[in-house]
């Protein structure tokens, strides 16, 4: 066979490869599963497809959003890899019965870890040829089970259905307790490929605020400062929207809310109009970002606090992909720590309700969320006692994560170095282009990010008319 940089060059025209992207590829050569580590922008997607290339059989692809499925698949194809599809919640009847009446003809194929679960898709893919199983966001595993898409938790077991096939695990984040979960979760030991998290070229802020209002200001002062396009974090669907409709109101700036309460039709377009330029920034929940390439998204920031600090850096790494000077801003207000402990209970059932439902399920209605939970669980053979440890553990890891988290928001030396450590990396040491603590003023004209003209902005509708026409003639 060919060596690896031989088909890189006939691939994809490189005559070298990207940092992990080799060390990645040679372990999958030699047979071993393999878990890549690599950041936001090192090309992880290139190591599947060249595996592909260079080996008989389909590329079996869990991917987690729809959105990212189909942008994909779209690059593939125009990178020469035709024989590609996805099968979603979105793919037409028609659609889906022509790719499975060919489903053996294709060389890469996606897929939800719900559409896999399902027993006639698993079937199907049963007897594919299958020259790679790829786990795409495989952090997913740990951040989302058990109380929210718990089919992540049932790749082990369909692995094992499967044949145990040859593993790619692909994520951006994973410190050491992610990585056992992952690979106890889908019963292997992989090889590691790793790279640092680190993005020397974005700038690190933690700016402590009294309350709402005073957050609230200094957003809309940011965004009037800074350079764009840029991305604004939410943990609420209802105030990523609200905000931004607030800031077209206030500001002229064109925005736009996401997140996965909006059709999926929006979602697509709003997302190819920041792609293409239309939009300045993005008001988001995390549903945005898996498989962002925008290379020059120039500042993210958090208004809400993130539930760990994976989550963190997967967000922050959609900014300054071009390799260019970039910020990351987390607005911290006393008892922000209150709305991610909120959130991580919403879908966890206590110990009595869980006892409860297994006593007599048929009592309960399937209305109700959480009893669809315990439901899924049950109807997959996972008992009672299972099931108590499983949300036992996990509220326990999500306030050890939050406790972290709450360590680097009140940091008051390094906050890369306390970033880092929580990825057990040694931090370089601290220079004036790092970071600005909590109780350090962030000075953008000093990193070059202040956006010219800002002062000016004016919105639209409040604009004199007269002023208007001078400024469009």
């Amino acid at each position: 066979m060919e060596p690896l940089t031989t088909s890189l060059q006939h691939v994809f025209g490189f005559n070298t490869f990207r940092t992990g992207q080799a060390a990645a590829l040679t372990a999958l050569e030699q047979g071993k599963d393999t878990l890549a580590i690599l950041p936001t922008g090192a090309g992880k997607t290139l190591i599947y497809q060249l595996y592909g290339y260079r080996h008989p059989g389909c590329v079996l692809v869990i991917s987690p959003l729809l959105s990212l499925m189909n942008d994909q698949v779209d690059r593939m194809r125009i990178n020469g890899f035709r024989r590609s599809a996805a099968i979603t919640s979105l793919t037409s009847y028609a659609e889906r019965q022509e790719i499975l009446r060919h489903l053996g003809d294709y060389q890469f194929l996606f897929l939800s870890p719900e559409m896999l679960a399902q027993p006639q898709m698993l079937a199907q893919i049963q007897r594919l040829q299958l020259s790679l199983l790829v786990i795409d966001e495989a952090h997913c595993i740990v951040q989302w089970g058990p109380d929210f898409r718990p089919e992540y938790l049932l790749l082990g077991a369909i692995r094992t259905k499967l044949q145990q096939p040859l593993t790619l695990m692909l994520t951006a984040t994973a410190g050491e307790t992610t990585r056992q979960e992952i690979a106890k979760q889908l019963r292997t030991r992989p090889e590691i490929v790793s790279e640092s998290v680190n993005r020397p070229n974005i700038f690190l802020d933690v700016e402590n605020v009294a309350d709402e209002l005073e957050k609230q200001a200094r957003l809309k002062r940011l965004i009037n400062q800074l350079q764009r396009p840029g991305v604004v974090y939410f943990s609420s669907k209802q105030q990523a929207t609200d905000t931004a409709l607030w800031l077209h109101q206030e500001t002229g700036i064109r925005a736009a809310a996401y997140h996965a309460g909006l059709a999926s039709e929006d979602r697509f377009k709003i997302q190819q109009q920041f792609m293409m330029g239309q939009l300045d920034v993005i008001c988001a929940t995390s549903a945005f970002g898996m498989g962002i390439d925008k290379n020059n998204v120039r500042y993210v920031i958090h208004y809400h606090l993130p539930a760990d600090l994976e989550s963190y850096a997967q967000e922050i790494g959609r900014a300054g992909r071009d390799g260019k000077p970039s910020v990351a801003i987390l607005l911290y207000a006393p008892g922000d720590e209150q709305l991610p402990l909120a959130l991580g209970q919403s879908n966890r059932p206590d110990d009595e309700t869980i006892q409860r439902y297994y006593a007599r399920p048929q009592q309960f209605s399937e209305d109700d969320p959480v009893i669809q939970l315990l439901a899924f669980y049950r109807q997959h053979g996972i008992s009672q006692v299972a099931v108590t440890q499983m949300f036992t553990g996990r509220e326990r890891e999500r306030n050890r994560a939050l406790a972290q988290m709450m360590a680097y928001a009140r940091e008051n030396h390094c906050l890369r170095e306390r970033w880092l450590a929580a990825f057990d990396e040694q931090s370089p040491e601290h220079v004036a282009t790092c970071c600005s603590p909590g109780n350090t003023p962030l000075d953008l004209s000093a990193l070059g990010l202040i956006r010219q003209q800002s002062a000016v902005t004016v919105a639209p509708e409040r604009e004199d008319w007269v002023v208007r026409l001078r400024r469009l003639f």
